[in-house]
C-alpha cells in the first residue's frame, strides 16, 4: 500500500440513489463514485484526483444479494465479494462468480470491496470482471433520465472506459439464470496468493450430456478489456468435449488474444499459457480430472 497522502477533495455522502444521481448530474467528470473504495483509494494514492467523491457508504438497500430460479442474480452496488463468496446460493448456481470473489484480494478487502466496483473499475484483470462476462449479465444504470440496461458484452469500451455515463450511477448486476446442464468456473493464474491475476480465465457451459451445445469463454489481462474467446467457444459448441477437443481449444486461443509487457508478467507468458489456461477452466466446470 502506498503511504501517499490522498489528494484534497469534497466529500458527499447522498443519502438515496436520487441524491447520488444529483451529485453526479452536478459535478459530471469531476466526480468519482466510491462504494467500498478498495481501489478508489489506491488509484487516488498514485495520481487519480477528482474533485468531488461521492460515496455510497450511508445510502441503505443497496447490499442486496437475490436470487430466483425465474429472474436469475441480483446484486446491489454495495453487495460485498464476502457477501458473495458466503452465499450458498452463489456457490451453488455461479460457481464462476463464487470463485471469483473468493480469489478477488484479501479477506479484509473483500469485507468493503464491491462486485460491482470490480466491474465498474473495468480493470482488463477483474476477476469478477472476467467470471460475469463468461456467464452474461447486464449492469443497470440509473440517471436523471431514468434506468437502463446494458448488457456486460457492451459494457466495456475501452481500458477501464464503460458504457456509464458521467451523470448515472450503477446500481445493480444482474446474471441469468442458469440453464438446466449449466456449469461454470473461473480460474487465475498470479505472482503471489493476493495478487492481481497475471491472467485469468473463466468458462460458463451448457451441456447435454457430454455434449456442450453452448459456451462462453473468457479471459482477461490479455487485451484492453476482459474478452471472450469467440474462436474457441465455436469450436466446443455442439461437439462432444473430450481430450481432443480440449486441445484444439488450448491451441486456437494465443490467436484470438492481444497481450501485453507489463509489472506482473509478459506478452510471451501470456500467450503460452493461455491456452492451458483455458483449457484447465473448462477441465474444472465439468470436474474432468
Amino acid at each position: 500500500m502506498s503511504s501517499r497522502i490522498l489528494p484534497e477533495f469534497e466529500l458527499l455522502l447522498p443519502q438515496s440513489i436520487e441524491e447520488a444521481i444529483s451529485a453526479l448530474a452536478d459535478h459530471g467528470d469531476e466526480a468519482a463514485v466510491m462504494a467500498g473504495g478498495t481501489d478508489l483509494m489506491v488509484l487516488m494514492k498514485t495520481g487519480f484526483s477528482p474533485a468531488v467523491v461521492v460515496s455510497l457508504c450511508e445510502m441503505t438497500g443497496l447490499d442486496y444479494v437475490e436470487f430466483d430460479s425465474a429472474g436469475g442474480l441480483r446484486l446491489g452496488a454495495m453487495a460485498t465479494l464476502a457477501q458473495v463468496e458466503s452465499s450458498p446460493v452463489v456457490k451453488q448456481h455461479y460457481p464462476a462468480l463464487w470463485a471469483s470473489a473468493r480469489a478477488n484480494g484479501t479477506p479484509q478487502t473483500r469485507q468493503r470491496g464491491t462486485v460491482v466496483g470490480n466491474v465498474l473499475r473495468a480493470s482488463p484483470a477483474g476477476d469478477c470482471c472476467c467470471a460475469v462476462l463468461a456467464i452474461g449479465g447486464s449492469v443497470v444504470l440509473q440517471g436523471p433520465q431514468g434506468r437502463r440496461e446494458v448488457d456486460i458484452d457492451q459494457f466495456w469500451q475501452d481500458y477501464r472506459l464503460t458504457a456509464r455515463r458521467p451523470d448515472e450511477l450503477a446500481v445493480e448486476l444482474k446474471l441469468p439464470s442458469p440453464a438446466p446442464g449449466s456449469r461454470s468456473a473461473f480460474s487465475a493464474m498470479t505472482r503471489t496468493y493476493f495478487d492481481l491475476a497475471k491472467i485469468n480465465a473463466a468458462a460458463s457451459l451448457k451441456m447435454d450430456g457430454g455434449t456442450c451445445r453452448k459456451a462462453r469463454l473468457a479471459m482477461g489481462a490479455v487485451a484492453p478489456t476482459p474478452i471472450r474467446l469467440k474462436a474457441c467457444e465455436q469450436l466446443i459448441q455442439g461437439r462432444e468435449v473430450n481430450e481432443d477437443l480440449l486441445d484444439q481449444i488450448a491451441a486456437s486461443a494465443p490467436a484470438g488474444i492481444s497481450p501485453i509487457d507489463d509489472v506482473r508478467s509478459t506478452a510471451e507468458y501470456r500467450r503460452q499459457v493461455s491456452g492451458v489456461l483455458i483449457k484447465r477452466v473448462i477441465q474444472q466446470a465439468l470436474a474432468i480430472d
